[in-house]
């Protein structure tokens, strides 16, 4: 299929299949500063060259990016971590060996000439090194695969991060008057949730850290490292997406145990929210009108697969609320239920009159 390579977008007919014009048309905008979306096994990234200060301000610029809320960055397979970082515990190499290219993100000390706008002004940095086939493929051309590309996801701050291509243009339009210079399209993200973050910069003193639950769970970086991973303390490093109110869309979010699913809807029906359900257990969906409903998997990697894309289309159904069945709360669906639990923080406080609500 023959696509004009002077839109925003680049065809890509499925993840797999790598256009070698597209990825070295991308490469060369970000070297030249511009923007640029690119696909990852987690989520979209919105990409700029993490050592050129006035584009990786363009990114906290277009997603209305606090300058003190760190970034990512994302290097390629055969890149030297040392380049970024500095001290890095054995620990790092470890994980690194387990699980990159993967979606973990290491927090290390940043190397002095590293530029801490990359970090919220911290002494961290969080690096990581994505398995998206596309995604490496746009690391190996950029500067031949020594450079590093700042990539939060491609999405207004705060808001749902995008799991597809056209998740990014609806959000930033697709034209002259969108801020990114190119959008990469590797298919839909495979994991579909952000990478797990977990911190080893102070790991002498309070041993590895876990900032971010994802797909990679804290029993497996535990299982590799030999010791357990610690929650999160008060003095942790700001880490990407560790917000109280965090992947919300504009409709707001409900999450409501399966017990009290049906009294739940049947309640807010009466006092008469138009409701759009995301649920994994058959039947509810028939007993109250609805004016959308996303059927989701009930196993973890399928649910986080699908959760993105299921909050942006229900946020498009002129509901006033999105019901959702809560998950369960093993450990599996620890990245489910902290993105959930993020959504839902503000939406939760407009319904506290109803009786169900804990």
């Amino acid at each position: 299929m023959d696509v004009p390579l002077d839109t925003v977008s680049a065809y890509f007919p499925d993840a797999y299949v790598i256009d070698p014009v597209a990825i070295r048309l991308a490469a060369r905008k970000l070297e030249a500063g511009e923007l640029v979306a690119f696909p990852s096994e987690t989520v979209y990234g919105l990409g700029a060259d993490a050592e050129n200060p006035t584009a990786v301000a363009s990114i906290y610029a277009a997603k209305g990016r606090p300058s003190n809320h760190p970034v990512i960055v994302h290097i390629a397979p055969e890149a030297d971590i040392g380049y970024w970082a500095q001290a890095i515990p054995p620990e790092a190499y470890q994980l690194i060996a387990a699980f990159w290219p993967g979606p973990l993100t290491l927090i290390l000390q940043r190397a002095e000439h590293v530029s801490s706008a990359l970090s919220g002004g911290q002494t961290s940095i969080g690096i990581r090194c994505p398995s998206h086939p596309v995604a490496q493929a746009l690391l190996r051309e950029f500067k031949a695969g020594k450079g590093g590309i700042a990539g939060p996801s491609a999405n207004k701050f705060g808001h749902v991060s995008p799991t597809t291509a056209q998740h990014v243009r609806d959000e930033f339009g697709d034209g002259t008057d969108s801020p990114i210079g190119y959008v990469l399209d590797g298919g839909q993200s495979e994991v579909g949730i952000e990478s797990t973050i977990i911190d080893l910069s102070r790991i002498a003193t309070h041993g590895p850290v876990l900032l971010r639950p994802g797909d990679i769970s804290a029993a497996k970086i535990a299982a590799v490292l030999g010791v357990a991973v610690q929650a999160a303390d008060s003095a942790a490093p700001r880490a990407s997406g560790t917000l109280e109110s965090h992947y919300a869309p504009h409709t707001p979010v409900l999450q409501i145990e399966p017990a009290h699913l049906l009294t739940a809807l049947t309640e807010l029906r009466q006092a008469g929210q138009r409701l759009a359900l995301i649920s994994y257990s058959a039947g509810t969906e028939k007993s109250v009108p609805l004016v959308a409903h996303y059927p989701m998997p009930d196993a973890p990697h399928g649910y986080a697969h699908n959760l993105y894309a299921a909050l942006r289309e229900l946020d498009q159904a002129n509901a006033d609320v999105i019901v959702v069945e809560a998950p369960p709360q093993d450990i599996a669906w620890q990245g489910i239920n902290d993105r959930l639990r993020r959504a839902a923080f503000v939406s939760t406080e407009k319904f506290l009159q109803f009786k169900y609500l804990p």
